[in-house]
């Protein structure tokens, strides 16, 4: 009789548990991974709105032959390989300089960086777009005061992808800046206080205390930015539309142009495929190298 009330009450338990679990776990089957399975299985066919056949491969054959592919893969790799350690850097040093201040100006310093990350994209994009105008441009104004000649920011192949990391950095080392604070109030003071008593420098210091024990932070930062940044597609369509001459083209805008544009859509999930496999690479690498110093 006990065993059977013990085998109803564990019954009962895993129940409730699974209910609880049931409206997150829908969500993520239905908009996470069925999507995400769909795609797959779509890239392997030649969809668009008058055809519908299987092509194998082809998607991945025409994609690793096409120029402009490879044009967006590069973009899109240079991107992160600035982006993400200008966010790491700056992030840290802003952390650094206010962690040790007063409540309040740690709160005014996170409220200042935070916002951009909650504020709407097409806000701040606007906003962008207004100070890299060539002609009334905030910045060719403030350039022009040292004598330099307008530039066509958004419009010159030379200076437009960096004109569009500069948008992507100001609007991703908001929640860097929080967690790092966080981390950095957790470090236990009895530590630095030990190692200045044995005459250690602040070099010193940051090498051998604090930034071992902001490796569980910087693992999740790192990794997180990354996959952000190799995403980035809002801020391409809304200034330069992948231009000049595919100067800023993404994968993610690839991926828009070639679904809702031309109505390739087998092509478009090829290139989400491919885009996946790079991320879930790098991120590998990620763990494997950074998470051997993390405490799980």
């Amino acid at each position: 009789m006990q065993a059977v009330l013990n085998s109803r009450r564990i019954w009962r338990d895993w129940l409730t548990s699974y209910l609880f679990v049931l409206p997150a776990l829908g969500f993520f089957l239905l908009f996470v991974a069925y999507p995400m399975l769909k795609g797959i299985y779509i890239s392997f066919f030649h969809y668009s709105l008058s055809r519908f056949d299987f092509a194998g491969l082809d998607n991945y054959r025409f994609l690793l032959q096409d120029s402009g592919f490879r044009k967006s893969m590069l973009n899109t790799i240079l991107i992160v390989l600035i982006a993400v350690p200008v966010v790491i850097g700056f992030s840290l040093f802003v952390s650094m300089a206010v962690y040790r201040k007063q409540e309040w100006v740690r709160s005014l310093f996170r409220g200042i960086f935070y916002l951009p990350a909650v504020s709407s994209v097409v806000s701040i994009t606007v906003v962008w777009a207004s100070i890299y105008h060539p002609v009334y441009g905030i910045l060719n104004y403030v350039t022009s005061l040292f004598g330099a000649e307008p530039v066509v920011w958004l419009g010159d192949t030379r200076t437009a992808l960096l004109a569009l990391v500069v948008v992507l950095i100001t609007t991703s080392v908001g929640q860097p800046i929080i967690l790092y604070i966080a981390s950095l109030g957790n470090i236990p003071t009895s530590y630095l206080e030990a190692a200045r008593i044995d005459r250690a420098t602040e070099g010193q210091i940051f090498r051998k205390i604090i930034w071992p024990m902001l490796m569980p932070t910087n693992l999740y930062i790192i990794v997180i930015t990354t996959i952000n940044t190799f995403q980035v597609f809002a801020i391409v369509q809304l200034l330069t539309s992948g231009g000049p001459m595919y100067a800023t083209s993404t994968v993610m805008y690839g991926v828009y142009e070639q679904a809702f544009m031309l109505g390739s859509f087998g092509i478009a999930s090829a290139m989400g495929v491919l885009l996946a496999v790079v991320i879930g690479i790098i991120s590998f690498i990620q763990f494997r190298f950074l998470g051997s110093d993390v405490e799980y």
